[in-house]
């Protein structure tokens, strides 16, 4: 069926309803702003968390989630890492660069589980639930990344090294007679 634009003055324009020019206009409307990689990886994160709550048998809701659940679902994905983890029988245990194969398994970096945790601990009080029943701030979940982080880098033979904060230089401005200046003229003239 064909019909007038009413919303253009030119009586020209004819629409075809159900056309695509009138779902594109539709869609452009409706559509939120793209989301960043950090908020759609989050967005992701989230709902495979829900999922595999919903996979638990019996279920589990949640506001019945705890940190048990938050260290199960860890373990759950150390099934689809890519970080191959030496065990402490293997040749090549301590070794930053082994030299062939081995039958070591692979985990889940701990780096990305540490950004998994940071990720699905801002989305649970995103969904509006309690900061203060958040399982990802549990400190057994700590306590869990530590010592995956201290076994993988044994493991690596490569030690964790915590990343120093740079600290901002501040410039005196000597122009107006500084503070430390003022201080050495003050122990100048008392003769100190």
């Amino acid at each position: 069926m064909l019909s007038n634009n009413n919303n253009n003055n030119d009586p020209e324009v004819v629409v075809r309803e159900g056309s695509s020019a009138n779902s594109n206009n539709n869609n452009n409307q409706q559509q939120p702003a793209q989301l960043s990689r950090y908020e759609s990886q989050k967005r992701r994160d989230w709902n495979t968390f829900g999922q595999y709550l919903r996979n638990q048998r019996p279920p589990v809701a949640l506001p019945h989630c705890n940190y048990t659940h938050v260290l199960d679902f860890m373990r759950y994905l150390d099934q689809f890492g890519k970080t191959k983890v030496h065990i402490q029988g293997c040749v090549f245990f301590g070794q930053p660069e082994p030299s062939g194969p081995c039958t070591c398994p692979l985990r889940q970096a701990w780096g990305s589980l540490d950004a998994l945790v940071g990720r699905l601990r801002a989305a649970y009080e995103e969904n509006g639930c309690a900061p203060e029943t958040n399982p990802f701030a549990n400190g057994a979940i700590r306590v869990y990344l530590r010592e995956v982080r201290d076994l993988q880098a044994k493991a690596r033979g490569i030690p964790y090294k915590k990343k120093k904060k740079k600290r901002k230089v501040v410039m005196v401005n000597d122009q107006g007679g500084g503070s430390s200046n003022n201080f050495h003229n003050q122990m100048e003239s008392s003769g100190i």
